[in-house]
């Protein structure tokens, strides 16, 4: 780890995790039902049985949202720890 120190792997988690909360919480809404439930979210929709299977789409936009999050998060957590490095 040549450039980026353990303070710097740190705070590039945490910006993991608030730009993956975020992206969660921008997910959009499904019809009729607004936003889907966690649990369905992060199995993209497989867990969808019967006539709420018109919801996968959603599902799978709604996990593509929290992974895009997650890793900008975490990119530009590990450019504010690398920042902080010089400080």
């Amino acid at each position: 780890m040549s450039g980026i120190t353990k303070k710097a792997l740190i705070i590039s988690l945490l910006g993991l995790f608030f730009g993956a909360s975020i992206g969660y919480l921008c997910r959009p809404p499904a019809q009729i039902i607004g936003k889907l439930p966690f649990d369905v979210v992060m199995s993209r929709g497989s867990n969808l049985k019967g006539i709420k299977k018109i919801y996968i789409d959603t599902a799978k936009t709604s996990f593509n949202y929290l992974i895009f999050g997650g890793i900008s998060g975490a990119i530009l957590g590990a450019i504010v720890g690398i920042k902080m490095k010089g400080k």
